[in-house]
């Protein structure tokens, strides 16, 4: 069931749109990650639905009624920001108690929600605690607990690990998500982080400049994103213009070479995305997508897989590198070149996507 619907939703400070013809509808339940760059207008449109902003244009519904006909503070919203904002002088229990007490909630009912949230978030006997006593993520779990304590029907959070070091966001982000699915509540979730946003969320929707450019599950956005923007952000650069010929549309001819793709297409000029992805079998070889052939100028060892940079002369003496992921577990006589030698990719049909 559908609990929050925008449509057509419309901001400008000035000369500057801020949010353009924005559509986006939420499921009870469910986690939806906003993201993209500063400053691309996910954040204001967080704003706008609680209310701390209005639309210049466009129609905000909560279970179907006009959301702007319900003054905030009777919206039961929740909202979780980077910044801890927890109230220095109260404890870690006065803390996650304050919207409880607020709505007029009775003392059995305060301790036994306080219990269950500190239970939640994995702080059992950390009540009387002050804040300062916290560790980043600590006090992080505490505003979460807070936000969640009322009840809220529908959760808001802004970069809630943005201010957290890299292996405790990465620590959180699994953490985050079990928590929000236990207690079943909407999430709206704003990030700049790719991985963060992926790990969270139920869906991702992708906005550049104000709009959406790309809306659906995780898996699915980062294995056929829809535009060019969306690929660049997810970090996936190797893109280049091809046609496709009446036919021949599974063949797309490039100025890298030729290119066969897993399923027809439309005739005429796309952009082809070649995912980075390489087996190691298809080192040296040609593969059911094609191949690439060039100089390794770069390798990145991250551990897992190197990372390397492939230059690739084009027909008209252009250079173009493209980055490429292979794994480091090694089989059989198969080796990484030097960087300054020639190298062959094999690349499958799988890899290739058309924007």
């Amino acid at each position: 069931m559908t609990l929050l619907t925008l449509t057509n939703i419309h901001k400008q400070y000035a000369a500057a749109a801020v949010l353009s013809a924005v559509d986006l509808a939420v499921e009870d339940g469910e986690i939806v990650c906003l993201l993209g760059p500063s400053g691309c207008g996910k954040t204001t449109l967080l704003r706008i639905v609680a209310g701390l902003e209005q639309a210049d244009q466009g129609d905000l519904r909560i279970d179907g009624e006009d959301l702007t006909l319900i003054p905030v503070h009777r919206r039961r919203f929740g909202l979780m920001f980077q910044e801890f904002a927890l109230f220095p002088h109260m404890t870690v229990a006065d803390n996650i108690a304050f919207g409880l007490r607020m709505a007029g909630a009775d003392r059995a009912t305060i301790t036994r929600r306080v219990d269950e949230m500190l239970a939640l978030v994995d702080l059992d006997g950390y009540g009387d605690r002050s804040v300062f006593a916290l560790s980043g993520g600590e006090r992080q779990r505490v505003a979460l607990a807070r936000s969640l304590a009322p009840n809220p029907r529908l959760l808001m959070l802004d970069e809630p690990l943005g201010s957290l070091d890299r292996t405790l966001r990465e620590e959180l982000m699994t953490e985050l998500r079990r928590i929000l699915k236990r207690v079943g509540v909407t999430a709206l979730y704003v990030t700049h982080d790719q991985q963060e946003s992926f790990a969270v969320a139920d869906r991702v929707v992708v906005m550049n400049a104000g709009r959406i450019e790309q809306i659906g599950a995780p898996q699915q956005v980062y294995a056929r994103p829809a535009t060019s923007f969306v690929a660049r952000f997810l970090g996936l650069t190797n893109l280049i213009e091809g046609e496709i010929h009446a036919g021949e549309l599974s063949t797309v001819q490039t100025k890298l070479g030729m290119f066969h793709l897993a399923q027809p297409s439309s005739r005429g000029t796309h952009t082809l995305l070649i995912r980075p992805e390489i087996e190691l079998a298809n080192l040296g070889q040609d593969a059911s997508g094609g191949s690439i052939r060039g100089t390794l100028t770069a390798v990145s060892f991250r551990g897992s897989d190197y990372h390397v940079d492939v230059a690739v002369e084009d027909s008209g003496s252009n250079v173009h590198v493209l980055d490429f992921i292979l794994p480091t577990r090694h089989r059989g006589q198969l080796r990484l070149p030097d960087v300054g030698e020639r190298i062959q990719l094999g690349i499958d049909a799988e890899q290739l996507v058309l924007l």
